[in-house]
C-alpha cells in the first residue's frame, strides 16, 4: 500500500530530473524563477544576466 492509501501510486514520477539549465529557457523564466515580477526593467536585467553568465544563469534560482 503506498502513502495515499491505495495500491497505486496517486502520479508517476519523471524518470529523468531537470535542474533547469539543461532545457531552453527564456528572460521571463529567469523573472519568476528569481521572485521578480515580468516587468520590461526585470526582463532587461534577465536578458543582460543570461548574455553575461549563459544557460547557467538560472542556476542559482532553482532548488
Amino acid at each position: 500500500m503506498t502513502t495515499n492509501g491505495r495500491d497505486k501510486s496517486a502520479e508517476r514520477r519523471p524518470v529523468e530530473l531537470y535542474t533547469g539549465s539543461e532545457r531552453p529557457y527564456d528572460p521571463e523564466d529567469l523573472v519568476k524563477a528569481s521572485g521578480r515580477e515580468p516587468t520590461p526593467q526585470s526582463l532587461a536585467w534577465a536578458r543582460r544576466l543570461m548574455d553575461e553568465e549563459g544557460p547557467g544563469a538560472i542556476e542559482r534560482y532553482l532548488p
